[in-house]
C-alpha cells in the first residue's frame, strides 16, 4: 500500500543520489506491471531505508556497493556508483569498497568451494575404491 509521504521523501532522496534524468526515466518505464515495483523501491528502499538516521549517505553508498558487487548485479552497481559518487565517495573510496569484496567475498567462496569439492572427491575415490573388484 502506498505511503504518499514516504513515497515523496523516498522520491527526493533518490533523486538527490541517483540525479533526475536517471529517476526520471525509471519512472517513465513503469507500464502497469511494473509501477508497483517502482513505488515500492522508491517508497521502501529510498523513502524509509535511505533516511533512517544513523547512517550518512556515503555510509548506505558503501554498503550499497559492496552488496551489489557480492550480488553481480553490474547494472545496480553501476547505478550506486554514480550514486555512490554523488554522495561524496571518491574514487579512491570506492575502489577500496570493491577490494574488501575482492577479499571478503571471493576467497571465502573459493575456501568453502575447495572445501566441498575436496569432500566429495575424497568420498568418490572410496566409493571407487570399495566397489573394485
Amino acid at each position: 500500500m502506498l505511503n504518499q509521504d514516504l513515497f515523496d521523501q523516498g522520491l527526493a532522496t533518490r533523486r538527490k543520489v541517483l540525479g533526475d534524468a536517471y529517476v526520471d526515466a525509471s519512472l517513465a518505464s513503469a507500464d502497469d506491471f511494473s509501477r508497483d515495483l517502482q513505488e515500492l523501491v522508491t517508497q521502501y528502499c529510498w523513502g524509509d531505508i535511505w533516511n533512517r538516521p544513523g547512517l550518512e549517505p556515503a555510509q548506505r553508498s558503501m554498503i550499497n556497493l559492496a552488496m551489489l558487487a557480492a550480488l553481480n548485479r553490474p547494472h545496480e552497481l553501476a547505478t550506486h556508483v554514480r550514486g555512490a559518487v554523488n554522495n561524496g565517495l571518491s574514487p579512491d573510496q570506492i575502489k577500496e569498497v570493491l577490494l574488501q569484496v575482492a577479499v571478503y567475498c571471493g576467497v571465502p567462496a573459493a575456501l568453502d568451494s575447495f572445501r566441498v569439492a575436496r569432500e566429495v572427491l575424497a568420498s568418490t575415490a572410496q566409493s571407487s575404491d570399495g566397489h573394485r573388484g
